[in-house]
């Protein structure tokens, strides 16, 4: 992993400026992609798809209370807490462990803004209750933490994700494959609609790349 020094004095380099300016020009252009997945997504396919998986994995309620988001919340509030006991305690972190609690954070504090904020503003009702009779459409400022845009697990895992592909580059295909199961999963389970998965990834994945890149340029 490169070292604070080193990245400090890239920062000043012509090249180091080039690739940030490129690093910023691919990401503009993932969310004019993302952007337009996502609208499609929930013009055209979100219901029709809602419709089509509904009750597959009804079954599995297990499955959802296990992966309720209080209990993520917990378990990576618990990881943090205990890898920032063991610096207090020991003085110092492998780069591993300070990885990890970088992505715990930015996970949780993610999650938090998503369903504080974004969830309030778009108020878009869950797949259940458009299977119900409720209109799939967005209602502005009148949402709720329970609303379905954007996906909040996916803002979770996402953040969280986003942090290792920043520091590992090897973690990227790995974590792009388990974004994608999971994400699959909150489709079938009637959980969430394709356009909550689709902005919920997104911003999740930008979250944890602006962390490990604030990392990279201020960390002492």
């Amino acid at each position: 992993m490169q070292d604070v020094g080193s990245s400090r004095q890239q920062n000043g380099n012509p090249s180091k400026r080039k690739t940030l300016r490129v690093s910023y020009l691919a990401w503009l252009l993932s969310l004019l992609i993302c952007t337009l997945a996502t609208a499609v997504a929930f013009l055209y396919f979100d219901v029709s798809i809602a419709t089509r998986v509904h009750g597959i994995l009804s079954s599995a309620q297990s499955l959802a209370r296990g992966f309720a988001s209080a209990i993520l919340l917990g378990i990576e509030t618990a990881i943090a807490l205990a890898l920032i006991f063991i610096r207090m305690t020991r003085g110092y972190l492998l780069p591993l462990g300070r990885v990890t609690v970088i992505a715990c954070l930015t996970s949780v504090c993610a999650y938090a803004i998503n369903d504080t904020t974004l969830k309030f503003f778009f108020g878009v009702p869950g797949p259940a209750a458009v299977l119900h009779g409720a209109r799939h459409t967005f209602h502005i400022l009148g949402g709720s933490p329970g609303s379905s845009f954007p996906s909040g697990h996916m803002v979770l895992a996402g953040a969280f994700a986003g942090v290792f592909m920043r520091f590992y580059r090897t973690s990227i295909v790995p974590f792009s494959i388990l974004l994608l199961i999971a994400a699959a999963l909150l489709i079938v389970g009637d959980w969430h609609f394709l356009s909550d998965v689709i902005a919920g990834t997104f911003l999740g994945i930008s979250a944890g790349l602006l962390a490990g890149e604030l990392w990279f340029v201020h960390a002492n």
